[in-house]
């Protein structure tokens, strides 16, 4: 079966979900109103509040609404076939994991930039707080740990992938003081370039599967 059969839907399903559904939450159930204040302005400080690009913006939000599923769908697929990975992920992401990070960065910008366990304690209370918060940390932990067991097990015979995954940081680096210090405000450049390098790393780390 050809993938395209599979992509083109998805892309259809994804288009019509934000073009409708998505902009149906922002304007009746959220209230979105360009007019508001960011906490990104009335909090700066440089480091923690800092006005950004739209762009840097996306890139951040997707890596961490991601997550995980780069690397594990794969391996559920290779498992347990293609089409029940195929349906919640698309399902999941239009009517579920969309709107939870919706709604969550809603209400964080609209709190002045707090995380979730401290509008739950300024929303409902102390004990609602405690356990948002044991709850997260759990939540994180074992997000983390199934993360780390697949990658692990997923470079483990693989030095060409840890070197690619490792140059990554490098590459962050270079980026960030790229479109901040040294050409300001160029994030097309420095995305061209942390592409171009990424690329660099897959085809010229490739020797480190075969040494000697």
């Amino acid at each position: 079966m050809h993938a395209l059969y599979l992509i083109l839907p998805a892309i259809g399903i994804f288009v019509i979900g934000y073009r409708y559904y998505s902009a149906f939450i922002a304007a009746k159930v959220m209230a979105l109103d360009d007019t508001r204040v960011t906490p990104a302005h009335t909090k700066y400080d440089g480091h923690n509040y800092y006005p950004t690009s739209k762009w840097v913006l996306f890139g951040h939000h997707f890596a961490a609404i991601t997550g995980s599923g780069p690397l594990i769908g794969p391996t559920l697929a290779a498992q347990f076939g293609y089409a029940p990975g195929f349906i919640w992920l698309v399902a999941g992401c239009v009517l579920a994991g969309a709107v939870h990070d919706f709604v969550i960065l809603w209400a964080s910008v609209r709190r002045g930039g707090r995380s979730l366990a401290e509008i739950t304690r300024d929303e409902i209370g102390p004990v609602a707080w405690f356990a948002g918060a044991i709850a997260i940390l759990f939540i994180v932990v074992i997000a983390i740990a199934g993360l780390g067991i697949v990658v692990v097990n997923a470079l483990a015979e693989s030095p060409w992938g840890t070197f690619t995954i490792a140059m990554t940081i490098p590459l962050a680096i270079f980026m960030g003081f790229y479109m901040y210090v040294w050409r300001k405000g160029r994030v097309v450049e420095a995305t061209v370039i942390g592409i171009l390098g990424l690329m660099a790393c897959v085809i010229f780390g490739e020797p480190l599967n075969h040494p000697g």
